[in-house]
């Protein structure tokens, strides 16, 4: 009696088991960007299988793969685009599936906000009219703004953490702009010559002593 127990129970798990084996899917595909008619990779996609508390992100080129099982729901979510889901058919005879996920752009308008040091405008404007701008404040202001001082102040200063995150994201949405085009340049850029043109008559490459 026991052994054929355990036999059923053998044959029970092993049909399960391959069940579930023949219902997996290996998910991969692109992620690209749709708003038009230039496709580029829209990179660190969140991918994830709805209800289900599990998933991937998509790497620098938009490329992902995950293992999914037959029928799930996969939402596709990127800052600065719209959620898309897309649904794995359940009808799917062959264990591999690809696709090419496009994404549109999402603009996001913020309301608009004003931020002002004194209670309302009346008490501004209270406090405007009785400072006193003595002829020692207007020097003092007048140092802290020549164009020395400031020019030394951004060579001696160092960039605080949020001016280098800036500094890297500005290098790559310049990389990400250009992406599968060659860059302009200056040389054909009239606004480039205009400049130059400029300084040379007011004559900033003659040399100073």
């Amino acid at each position: 009696m026991k052994a054929r127990i355990t036999a059923f129970l053998i044959v029970f798990f092993g049909a399960l088991s391959a069940w579930g084996q023949q219902n997996l899917v290996q998910f991969s595909g692109m992620v690209l960007d749709g708003s038009d008619e230039q496709l580029y990779p829209v990179p660190y996609t969140n991918i994830l299988v709805k209800d289900k508390g599990r998933g991937t992100y998509s790497d620098l080129k938009g490329f992902f793969s995950i293992v999914v099982e037959k029928g799930d729901v996969i939402v596709f979510s990127a800052i600065g685009y719209k959620t898309v889901e897309y649904k794995i058919p359940a009808s799917l005879e062959d264990d591999r599936y690809s696709i090419v996920q496009l994404m549109t752009q999402d603009a996001i308008n913020l309301p608009e906000t004003v931020v002002f040091p004194w209670p309302s405008r009346d008490h501004f404007k209270l406090e405007f009219l009785a400072m006193d701008v003595t002829p020692e404040l207007q020097e003092r202001a007048a140092k802290n703004l020549a164009n020395e001082a400031l020019s030394r102040m951004r060579n001696e200063v160092s960039v605080d953490g949020n001016e280098n995150a800036d500094y890297y994201l500005r290098q790559q949405a310049r990389e990400y702009y250009y992406i599968g085009q060659r860059p302009p340049m200056n040389i054909f850029n009239p606004v480039a010559w205009k400049k130059f043109f400029d300084a040379w008559k007011q004559g900033d490459f003659k040399k100073k002593d």
